[in-house]
């Protein structure tokens, strides 16, 4: 069966033969020995796949030589035995990195689930997982072809996304192309699931998803207090799957009290999603309310210039102005450094919003940077890549400083992105906006299949540049390209994550309320 070979390191060895035998009986390989010393000497010599250790020996105790062991050879698990069920020697023991931890007297049977545990473990996770999904798949598949409401797409993706982060670690690459097939027809469900009732979640009185719009007046302006303070982190571009993979980290420092997932607006794109969220106004509202702050398409410089006054602007009109609020936006390392290191300063103000650029950063520099680019070839690499920066994050630092200071956490995003796979041609003239994933101009020629259509924009709340303008939306995983000089154009976006346009990934993204631990 196995060629599992164990060392065990017990002073009164002779006392275990029938464990021995036992193991033996199984297959595994057992070596003994009685000593740390010997032991130590031993693993330096042989391969071996896991060591049990007695903790109470003469000579070299059992966490000298666990500590021994682990200085050469980390990647040994070590199962510590003991007799003594003080706390001390378990937190060392445990803070030593070992695989296990068992009391004596011990059975064969717990030895067993022991190496089990520790060297099946995957196999056996993986196989389970395996079985798991596959009787999941038929149901996720009959819930594609009855999905009918908002609520049901939320519910459908959020198990997709669990089924995607379960089969991440598994060896079975079949299973991940099924649940991947399975993801590129939800997204063409969900298309035309949008295209049918996107307009019509903005008439008074009709039964809508929460929306970028009305976020911070439904969900945020009633957790503000001056009571207790409130620090809100806008990521940008944070996806569903990925606030999954960073969780656990943020949930060492808060404890969740709310996870709603809402939907962005469309274009799923920075100047409307995430200027609604903080206006608290549709783009065409905001155009006609604040043409001092608005910047269309077309229009000279940057888009995003006046977060902090639609903020202002909207606490205003909500009767909370008079709330101590600071707005910060974060654009690179250094003044995100700059922000952690003076986070202190920020504890006497009732709500302190934070925006914070770097996954908008990532997903764009990700084609400009070859190595990026690499880093980040498909989502299990972009949500572990996600991970690695949060973790490493002034983020993070703010974060537990604001847990320090028993400030209540919310965080959330304007839009998720899409890996793009497939163009979509598209022609229009000179004025026609860049995104790749959505355009606004006149006269514009695409494939109607691959694209959500408003001819007229006031009917989805959107600004007509001019009065022949109209908007299209790339649906699933389409990108935008121009005959011309079109093959350089698809092979260099090809594979890059993009935003603006209609599917699961861009529009279902998260909102989270977190209380400090």
């Amino acid at each position: 069966m196995n060629n599992i070979h164990i060392l065990w390191v017990d002073d009164e060895i002779d006392l275990l033969k029938p464990h021995i035998l036992f193991l033996e009986k199984k297959n595994y390989k057992v070596t003994t020995c009685t000593s740390g010393s010997e032991a130590i000497e031993l693993v330096d010599e042989d391969n071996f796949d896991i060591v049990f250790l007695d903790e109470n020996m003469p000579g070299l105790t059992g966490l000298e030589t666990l500590n021994e062991i682990k200085e050469k050879h980390s990647d040994v698990p070590v199962v510590m035995i003991t007799k003594s069920e003080e706390e001390y020697i378990m937190e060392e023991a445990i803070g030593n990195k070992i695989a296990d931890y068992l009391i004596k007297p011990v059975n064969p049977n717990q030895i067993l689930l022991s190496l089990k545990k520790n060297l099946d473990h995957s196999r056996l996770v993986s196989e389970r997982t395996t079985i798991n999904y596959q009787q999941e798949f038929r149901k996720i598949a009959m819930d594609l072809s009855m999905v009918n409401s908002y609520d049901e797409w939320i519910a459908l993706y959020q198990k997709l996304i669990y089924w995607e982060l379960q089969l991440e670690d598994i060896e079975d690459a079949s299973m991940v192309e099924i649940l991947e097939s399975q993801k590129v027809e939800a997204n063409i469900q969900f298309g035309k699931f949008i295209d049918k009732n996107y307009p019509d979640w903005f008439t008074p009185n009709t039964d809508a998803p929460l929306l970028s719009h009305v976020l911070f007046k439904e969900k945020v302006a009633p957790l503000l207090s001056k009571e207790q303070p409130t620090l809100m982190v806008v990521i940008d571009n944070l996806r569903y799957d990925q606030w999954k993979a960073f969780e656990p980290i943020v949930a060492n420092h808060y404890k969740k009290t709310e996870e709603q997932p809402f939907f962005s607006i469309l274009p799923t794109a920075t100047q409307y999603a995430r200027n609604a969220i903080f206006s608290g106004l549709m783009p065409s509202d905001m155009e006609k309310l604040h043409p001092e702050f608005w910047k269309n398409d077309t229009d000279e410089g940057g888009k995003n210039l006046h977060e902090e006054d639609f903020l202002r602007a909207q606490l205003k009109r909500l009767g909370l102005s008079n709330l101590t609020t600071e707005y910060y936006k974060i654009t690179n390392l250094k003044s995100g450094k700059k922000l952690a290191e003076n986070f202190n300063g920020l504890k006497n103000n009732d709500l302190t919003v934070v925006v914070y650029n770097f996954v908008d950063m990532l997903s764009h520099s990700k084609t400009d940077m070859d190595v990026v680019k690499e880093l980040a070839s498909n989502d299990k690499a972009y949500r572990s890549l996600t991970q690695s920066w949060f973790k490493n994050s002034p983020l993070l630092e703010m974060i537990q400083q604001a847990q320090q200071m028993g400030f209540k956490l919310i965080l959330t995003t304007d839009h998720g992105t899409i890996n793009v796979k497939n163009p979509s041609k598209v022609i229009g003239d000179r004025d026609t906006s860049l995104n790749l994933r959505y355009k606004t101009g006149r006269s514009l020629s695409y494939e109607d299949k691959d694209v959500l259509v408003a001819k007229d924009p006031k009917t989805i709340h959107l600004p007509s540049i001019n009065m022949s303008s109209s908007f299209i939306f790339a649906k699933s995983d389409l990108f935008f390209a121009y005959p011309n000089n079109y093959n350089h154009y698809v092979s260099y976006f090809r594979n890059t994550y993009q935003h603006g346009g209609v599917s699961l990934e861009e529009m279902i993204i998260p909102f989270v309320v977190l209380e400090p631990k």
